[in-house]
């Protein structure tokens, strides 16, 4: 009996994915996830030193991934829609699953398989995405030419500790919508060159204090008083020193705490400081009103200032912050002058070298063209200048500091130095405070802003090393360290204390 003959299998018919469009995009998505994979091992296991790698984890490759997953689908579509129209009929119109079929249940399990372990991929990177994107590394490194100045003052400030984004954005998902929307144009800004040199300031949306810095510092808790010493050292072949000693009146906005008034009166609870500001900087206010807490306004001009009624007229006040005196916390470019007297008093910079105040001042203050330049500079400068001097080591210990004053304050690359940003805190190098208690601001009815300086501080002792050991508890009159009589009272200090002065 001749046994019945077998009938030859069906040939395969090519799968979906079996195209020029998704072979691609397949090698793409597999070598994109494996590198994710590894690089988040690596992550993991020893950490990232260097943001650029942050970036290409958790942006680069998952969008690599992202874009190979959609050649294949792409792929497969177009590939189906050529079948129908090449053979209409014999492909149907949606895809049929059987699971009666071993080759269907097959391709549906790894299918399943690969698309659990695909969302579960995604979801930790979205997660670490979002960290990242969120680091200080990210904000400060990423773009480091531009960011280089604020990356390094941050790192020297009080706030060193806090991450850019609690400041920048804070809590809530609003803000992190916005803050990535406006960080579209700087990633297109800082790939383009399209960015001013230097940043300009003050961020026109930056969110309010009472979202952000009050989550530490809230008025409820400011009452008191709180002692601050200042140390110079005047420009002479002794660096002869001369401190002041002040009783900051801190003061309060809540009764409960303690007395209301001090400085913090401005962020009382219970009243309203408003402005209006001549320029982007804030540094010219012709125009202060404030409110009570009956609702009482009274509105303060400035003496002689033409300006006043267009700006009230077209101007919408800006309600006062703590960053409009505040406005350095964390990005503080010191003055040379400020830095050196700073350096000087903790000892970095020995006082026993002759005019060393002075050289150290100038050759800070004089202009380069790059940091390179600048450093080279103060150590050609300083050691030209203490070339006899018996004590090498003084020497190159001051080399080092003024060197270090310089990275840190002075970004000729960005053009950015103190002076581009003042700072508003003090009235010494820039108006500060000055800014609205300047004796000039005056109501209808008459009334001034006070100019007095006991109605910030008192003086409890200054002098050199001996007087400034004497305590005044009820107050001093000021002695400027150089005579000129009662001019300091007449002449604000910024007509002369620039910061390049030594």
């Amino acid at each position: 009996m001749t046994p019945p003959t077998e009938k030859p299998a069906p040939p395969r018919s090519p799968l979906l994915i079996e195209n020029w469009i998704s072979l691609p995009g397949i090698v793409l998505a597999a070598s994109s996830f494996f590198a994710v994979a590894f690089l988040v091992a690596i992550d993991f296991t020893r950490g990232f030193g260097n943001p650029y790698l942050g970036i290409l984890t958790y942006l680069v490759a998952p969008a690599f991934l992202v874009t190979g997953l959609a050649l294949i689908v792409g792929g497969v579509v177009v590939e189906r829609r050529r079948r129908r129209r090449e053979a209409p009929g014999e492909v149907p119109k949606h895809p049929r699953i059987d699971f009666n079929v071993p080759r269907q249940r097959r391709a549906f399990l790894v299918t399943s398989v690969l698309a659990v372990v695909f969302f579960l991929v995604t979801a930790f990177g979205s997660y670490q995405t979002y960290h990242f994107t969120e680091s200080v590394d990210f904000c400060g490194k990423t773009c480091h030419t531009v960011m280089q100045p604020e990356f390094t003052a941050y790192r020297n400030s009080p706030h060193a500790r806090v991450a850019c984004v609690q400041c920048h954005i804070g809590p809530g998902a609003s803000w992190f919508v916005k803050s990535k929307l406006s960080g579209t144009y700087q990633v297109y800004a800082t790939l383009f060159a399209k960015y001013p040199q230097p940043i300009p300031t003050p961020i026109k949306n930056l969110r309010p204090a009472q979202q952000t810095c009050e989550q530490c510092h809230w008025p409820q808790a400011f009452y008191g008083n709180a002692e601050r010493v200042n140390y110079h050292y005047l420009p002479d072949s002794a660096n002869s020193p001369r401190t002041i000693r002040l009783l900051m009146k801190v003061g309060g906005g809540d009764p409960s705490r303690g007395p209301v008034g001090g400085i913090h009166w401005h962020m009382n609870i219970a009243d309203q400081v408003e402005y209006i500001a001549a320029d982007s900087a804030r540094q010219v206010i012709p125009w202060v009103r404030i409110t009570d807490r009956n609702g009482n306004a009274t509105v303060y001009r400035a003496d002689n200032d033409t300006l006043v009624d267009a700006l009230a007229d077209s101007v919408p006040p800006r309600r006062m912050d703590c960053i409009d005196c505040h406005n350095r916390p964390s990005h503080i470019y010191y003055p040379p002058s400020q830095a050196v007297n700073l350096a000087m008093s903790t000892g970095r910079i020995s006082t026993t070298l002759p005019f060393i105040k002075q050289h150290a001042v100038e050759v800070l203050t004089a202009p380069y063209d790059s940091t390179a330049l600048g450093i080279d500079s103060i150590a050609a400068h300083l050691t030209t200048a203490y070339r006899d001097w018996s004590d090498t080591a003084a020497v190159h210990q001051a080399i080092a500091a003024v060197q270090g004053i310089y990275r840190n304050n002075f970004f000729p690359e960005m053009k950015v130095d103190w002076r581009v940003y003042p700072n508003n805190i003090g009235h010494t190098v820039f108006p500060g405070c000055y800014r609205c208690h300047d004796g000039k601001h005056r109501s209808a009815d008459g009334r001034v802003i006070t100019h007095e300086c006991t109605a910030c501080h008192i003086i409890i002792g200054q002098g050199g090393a001996a007087e400034s050991r004497l305590i005044g508890p009820e107050g001093l009159d000021f002695q400027h360290p150089v005579d000129i009589g009662q001019m300091w009272r007449a002449v604000p200090c910024t007509a002369c204390h620039t910061g390049a002065t030594p």
